[in-house]
C-alpha cells in the first residue's frame, strides 16, 4: 500500500482533539471557580450536557473545516488558520445547541475561557505533530520519489516548489526529456535535479528504481505514444500526475485500473491517476493496527522467541535469524527477517536443486526440500518462522496483511501487470497464504494479490488475519 498518509493520523487526531476539548472544558471550569470563590452557577448535570454538546460540535467543525488535512502540503500558518476557523465554528455550534436544548445558567465567561483553552490546545498539539513529522521527513524517512517528464518553465516551477518544501517528504529522482532532445541528458536543472535520460529510459527506470509517482510536466501531445507510457505506469501501480493543461482527453486514454482525481499539489492543480486504495480513514486504522499488533506481539511472544531461538541454535549450526533482501513498496529493497529453517549453505545448494522446483513462474519452492532442518520443518508447518517479520512491521517495511514480498531476482522476471502487486506495502499474510499456497499456480497467485489491492478494506484484512490464525493452528503452512 502507498503509505502517503493523506489526512495523516486522522483517527489519532480525533481522539486527541476530543481529549483536548475535555481538558479545556475542565480547565475553564477550574478557572471560573477560582474567579468566583469556589462556585459554579447552575446544576452539575447541565455542565455534563454542555461537555457532551461541545464534543459533538467540535468534532464536526474540526472534521469539515480541513483540520485533518495532509500535513505534507500544509504550512504552520494554514494549520493555525484552520484551527481558528474550526474553533469559532465549534463555539457557534455550541451556542446553537445550548439554545436548542434550553440549557440554562451557562456562563458566558466560562464559554470564553473554554474557547481559549481549546484553541491553544489544538494549536500546540498540531505544531508539535507538524514539527515531529517534519523532522522525520527531513531525515529522509517516509519519503516519496518522483520521476518528472519535461524540463521547461512549467516543470521548473514545479521542481522549485517541491524542492522548497523538502519537509513534505517528496524527493525528485530526476527528469526525462523527449527523445528528440537527447542532447540535454546530464544537464542540471535546479539544485541537484538533472535530466537523467529520455523517454526511451522511462520503462527501465520504473522497472528497476523505487519510484512512487510520475509527473507529466509537458503537454502530452509532445510525447510520442504517450498513452503507452501512462498505461505502463498505471499497470505498475504508480501514481500519475499531469500538470495543467489537461490533455489526457485528447489522446483518448481510458484508465484500466486507476481512479482519476484532481489534486492541488504545491499550488498546481494536477490530474491524478492512482491504482491503490485511497480511503484515508481506513488506511490510518490499518497503520494503527499494524503497529499496535506488532508491538504487542513482540512483547507477548518474547518467551516463544527465546524458546524457538534456543531450539534452532541447539539443533543446527548457524544464526537463529535468517535475513534476506526482498522487494517492498514500489521496489524498495529491505531485509526480511525469519527464523532460520534451512542449513547455513541453503542458497548455494539451491542451484543444484533448480530442476526440482515445483512452482511455475519465477518462484522457487519444493515441498520436501532437503535443505530444511527438522525443527525448520515444524516452524514452516506452523508458520512460526515468519514471526520475526513483526520487526519489519514495526520498521514500516511491511504490514500485517499485504502481498508477500518477493526476492528482487523474481521481480525481474515479472510481467508488467504483475509488478502492480508492489504498489502496496507487503505483508505477513494475504489471500494466497490462506488459499492453498504452493498448490496455486504463480499467475493465479499474482491475480489474488491484485484482487486484494483492488478490493482492500479493513474488513478484508481482519478476515484474512482470522483465516491465517486458523492456518497456523491447523498447521497449514509449507
Amino acid at each position: 500500500m502507498i503509505r502517503e498518509q493523506k489526512d495523516l493520523f486522522f483517527v489519532i487526531h480525533q481522539g486527541v482533539d476530543l481529549l483536548i476539548v475535555i481538558v479545556g472544558f475542565f480547565l475553564a471550569c477550574l478557572t471560573k471557580v477560582q474567579l468566583q470563590n469556589g462556585h459554579l452557577n447552575g446544576q452539575p448535570d447541565s455542565y455534563y450536557v454542555l461537555l457532551f454538546i461541545s464534543l459533538i460540535s467540535y468534532h464536526f467543525s474540526l472534521r469539515f473545516l480541513g483540520c485533518y488535512g495532509p500535513y505534507r502540503k500544509l504550512s504552520q500558518r494554514h494549520l493555525v488558520s484552520r484551527v481558528l476557523k474550526a474553533t469559532f465554528a465549534g463555539t457557534l455550534g455550541i451556542t446553537f445547541l445550548v439554545y436548542m436544548v434550553h440549557l440554562q445558567s451557562i456562563s458566558r465567561l466560562l464559554t470564553v475561557f473554554f474557547t481559549f483553552y481549546v484553541f491553544v490546545g489544538l494549536v500546540l498539539f498540531r505544531m508539535a505533530l507538524y514539527r515531529f513529522l517534519k523532522g522525520i521527513r527531513l531525515s529522509d524517512y517516509n519519503t516519496r520519489s518522483m520521476l518528472i517528464i519535461g524540463s521547461q518553465h512549467r516543470t521548473l516551477d514545479f521542481i522549485r516548489a517541491v524542492k522548497r518544501e523538502r519537509a513534505t517528504g517528496y524527493r525528485i529522482y530526476g527528469c526525462l526529456e523527449t527523445n528528440d532532445r537527447s542532447e540535454r541528458v546530464g544537464e542540471k536543472l535546479f539544485g541537484s535535479v538533472k535530466i537523467i535520460g529520455t523517454m526511451d529510459n522511462f520503462k527501465e527506470l520504473l522497472k528497476n528504481q523505487a519510484i512512487d509517482e510520475v509527473v507529466f510536466g509537458i503537454p502530452l501531445k509532445m510525447i510520442e505514444n504517450v498513452d503507452e507510457y501512462i498505461y505502463y505506469a498505471e499497470e505498475m501501480g504508480k501514481t500519475i500526475r499531469v500538470l495543467p493543461d489537461f490533455q489526457i482527453n485528447t489522446i483518448k486514454y481510458y484508465p484500466q485500473t486507476a481512479k482519476v482525481d484532481i489534486d492541488s499539489f504545491f499550488g498546481a492543480i494536477t490530474l491524478v491517476l492512482s491504482s491503490v486504495p485511497k480511503n484515508p480513514n481506513e488506511l490510518m486504522i490499518k497503520f494503527i493496527i499494524d503497529y499496535a499488533v506488532a508491538a504487542a506481539g513482540l512483547i507477548l511472544l518474547s518467551p516463544l522467541f527465546i524458546l524457538l531461538g534456543t531450539l534452532i541454535k541447539l539443533t543446527s549450526k548457524g544464526p537463529v535469524i535468517f535475513s534476506q533482501e526482498r522487494s517492498g513498496l514500489n521496489g524498495r529493497r529491505f531485509k526480511l527477517h525469519k527464523f532460520r529453517t534451512m542449513v547455513v549453505n541453503a542458497e548455494e545448494l539451491r542451484e543444484h536443486l533448480a530442476t526440482e522446483n515445483e512452482m511455475d513462474g519465477p518462484v522457487f519452492k519444493i515441498k520436501k526440500d532437503p535443505r530444511i532442518t527438522w525443527i525448520g520443518a515444524i516452524l514452516r508447518k506452523t508458520s512460526l518462522d515468519e514471526l520475526p517479520q513483526l520487526f519489519n512491521v514495526l520498521k514500516g517495511e511491511m504490514s500485517l496483511v499485504g502481498p508477500r514480498p518477493p526476492i528482487p531476482a523474481e521481480v525481474e522476471q515479472y510481467k508488467l501487470w504483475q509488478r502492480r502487486r508492489l504498489s502496496m506495502k507487503p505483508g505477513l499474510t494475504c489471500i494466497w497464504q490462506v488459499s492453498g499456497r504452493n498448490n496455486i499456480s504463480f499467475e493465479k497467485w499474482m491475480n489474488m494479490d491484485l484482487e486484494y489491492i483492488d478490493n482492500w478494506s479493513i474488513g478484508l484484512d481482519i478476515k484474512l488475519l482470522l483465516l491465517t490464525f486458523k492456518e497456523v493452528a491447523f498447521g497449514g503452512g509449507h
